[in-house]
């Protein structure tokens, strides 16, 4: 029997979308880029720019390596008929349909209206829930999911840490969550190549197919303020998670993170 994705009653009112405090970084930064309230204006603002093209970027900034990486992500899922899955950030849909092809019941969230256009053009009949929602008040009760997975959008919260807890607070004991998201490859050599490559190649890509190179090097820009694959393994623990562990692609520079919330003893 198909699961109903109840909204969560939210007592004490909504949140912000950016709902960390911190001051607007100075002029002369990535216009995609601001830390504290005026954080989630600007990404919806980069998502509403890209969505149209977001598919054929994605295949070309990653040579089509992120459809791989994604399956990955699945796999580790480990979903089947019956359960239930949560993707988060879920973008133009590619994990969210994957998920729902492994039997699970399926939903998928993100706060962009445009991004969610692209998600519902390609749905074609496929049984997933797309809603809009912000991924630091997630519209579910506490312990719903058997899988909670997010692919590059932890790095665009203005809480990456308050993002993870959600998914931790929505999944059910023993449930799994995973992050796939750009890396820091712990090889100094291989970092500065590949954040050369974020820095001046993929930023090419967004001016000849969006006409908007600021859009892709706020990609860079996210990523040094993004606490990276080891920083989110870390804190996956802390939340409780058990075999809290990175699986490092391509040396780092791409990474999924995988943690199982630790059941809760009677």
């Amino acid at each position: 029997m198909p699961v109903a994705f109840r909204p969560r009653t939210n007592e004490t009112g909504p949140l912000p979308s950016a709902s960390v405090s911190g001051q607007t970084r100075a002029s002369g930064v990535n216009p995609y880029y601001q830390s504290g309230e005026a954080r989630a204006d600007r990404v919806q603002d980069l998502f509403g720019e890209i969505a149209p093209r977001y598919d054929l970027i994605n295949d070309l900034q990653s040579f089509g390596l992120h459809r791989s990486w994604k399956r990955k992500v699945v796999e580790l899922a480990a979903v089947q008929s019956g359960m239930t899955a949560l993707d988060v950030c879920c973008g133009s849909g590619d994990i969210a349909f994957a998920l729902s092809a492994r039997g699970a019941e399926v939903a998928g969230l993100d706060f962009s209206v445009p991004m969610l256009g692209v998600a519902a053009v390609k749905k074609e009949g496929r049984d997933v829930s797309f809603m809009q929602g912000d991924a630091q008040q997630l519209p579910f009760p506490d312990n719903t999911f058997d899988a909670v997975t997010v692919a590059y959008g932890l790095r665009n919260l203005a809480s990456w840490q308050r993002g993870l807890e959600e998914m931790w607070r929505v999944a059910k004991p023993g449930g799994r969550l995973l992050v796939l998201e750009f890396g820091k490859p712990p090889n100094a050599l291989w970092r500065a190549l590949y954040f050369g490559y974020l820095r001046g190649a993929v930023p090419i890509f967004g001016r000849l197919f969006c006409n908007n190179a600021p859009a892709y090097a706020y990609i860079y820009e996210s990523l040094q303020h993004y606490a990276g694959q080891e920083g989110v393994r870390d804190y996956m623990g802390q939340l409780g998670c058990r075999e809290a562990r990175v699986i490092n692609l391509i040396g780092g520079a791409m990474s999924i993170n995988l943690g199982v919330k630790q059941a809760t003893a009677n």
